[in-house]
């Protein structure tokens, strides 16, 4: 398999007490979060998804929308350790990861060398404009999000766990900065736009940031807790229509395949591989948990095709020209695909898709 998230233990159906936990956790953690974060619900929830999900994040907008204190927040209403790292132009991968140290003894005299833990040695990292650092130090997060480990030497050091990045980027200034490559961005489970507050919410913020009175968000989860929810949601069950449906979504954006749409083949340069598919099945689990059911719909893959297919996804220059983002393209991806079991089977067009 091409990620972590392969799973070949049969689902097993999860009782309705155990289906509620997920769902508690999230109305308590967004009651805490409230006291801090003015609205931003919707990016809240991907993240718990991804979370819930084992999965990582990469968080895009401009800058003053308070990611930073969002997910600082976050870790501490969930009681894990956290850490931030400012990526810079100069910095390096043993400064992310940590590094080897002759320590002496005064005793003896003796010298031996020591692993000094980078700031990557926490449970919620935020990896701050992880675009305006050179690909070397980009890469030193691989191994560290893919197999939770860090390798100094010929030694590794196995990361604590739940074990979250958060990366974030800056879509404004690109003048010196290293845009992420594809092998890196894949390894995200979502990357996720955090948008401008409305009206409403933009007054709540500045009447609450200006005044004397503040709040504390307070602990509702932890480490034990979050790890057992995640075994959780790979207990959810989920229906062969709606890994099919799945499937249809994510084979849509491959050029050049058969039954791919001839906009697809216009405005797309690159479709998304398999990882998006168990990412869309492991977040639809994570998201009927969290919205209280025990089993995913279709609904679930529509809502999170847009985060976990959008860094997946490269348009074209002819759809750059036009203004056409891949999000546009994904939803008319969805528009094109039909959501009932009998509609989808039945359709010549996914029968070419289902058949290559």
């Amino acid at each position: 398999m091409t990620s972590d998230t392969s799973n070949n233990a049969v689902d097993a159906p999860i009782n309705e007490s155990d289906a509620g936990l997920l769902h508690a956790a999230r109305q308590r953690v967004l009651s805490e979060l409230g006291k801090i974060i003015v609205g931003q619900e919707h990016v809240i929830d991907e993240i718990l998804i991804c979370l819930f999900s084992r999965g990582h994040v990469l968080l895009e907008g401009v800058p003053g929308l308070a990611k930073t204190l969002m997910i600082s927040t976050l870790a501490k209403t969930l009681d894990l350790s956290f850490s931030r790292i400012q990526f810079t132009p100069d910095l390096m991968p043993a400064d992310v990861t940590g590094t080897e140290i002759i320590e002496e003894d005064r005793a003896t005299g003796h010298r031996e060398l020591r692993f000094m833990p980078g700031p990557l040695f926490a449970n919620v990292v935020l990896a701050d404009e992880i675009n305006r650092t050179p690909p070397k130090t980009q890469a030193s997060l691989l191994e560290a999000m893919q197999e939770r480990q860090v390798t100094a030497g010929r030694e590794r050091h196995v990361l604590d766990d739940p074990f979250f990045v958060l990366a974030t980027q800056n879509p404004i200034e690109q003048e010196g900065t290293y845009p992420l490559p594809e092998a890196q961005q894949d390894r995200f489970m979502f990357k996720i736009f955090v948008d401008y507050p409305s009206f409403d919410e933009e007054f709540e913020v500045a009447r609450r940031t200006t005044g004397t009175v503040s709040q504390n968000a307070e602990r509702v989860l932890t480490g034990e807790e979050i790890l057992r929810l995640q075994h959780l949601v790979r207990q959810v069950p989920v229906s062969d229509h709606v890994i099919r449906y799945a499937l249809s979504l994510v084979r849509q954006t491959r050029v050049g395949s058969e039954g791919v749409p001839d906009f697809v083949d216009d405005l797309v340069g690159w479709g998304a591989g398999p990882r998006a598919v168990q990412f869309l099945i492991l977040g639809g689990k994570a998201r009927a948990l969290l919205q209280g059911r025990q089993h995913v719909q279709v609904e679930d893959i529509q809502a999170l095709a847009p985060p976990v297919l959008r860094h997946r996804m490269v348009v074209n220059f002819a759809a750059e020209s036009e203004g056409i983002t891949s999000d546009e393209v994904i939803s008319r991806i969805i528009d094109a695909t039909p959501t009932t079991e009998d509609e989808l089977s039945r359709d010549a067009r996914f029968q070419k898709i289902f058949a290559t």
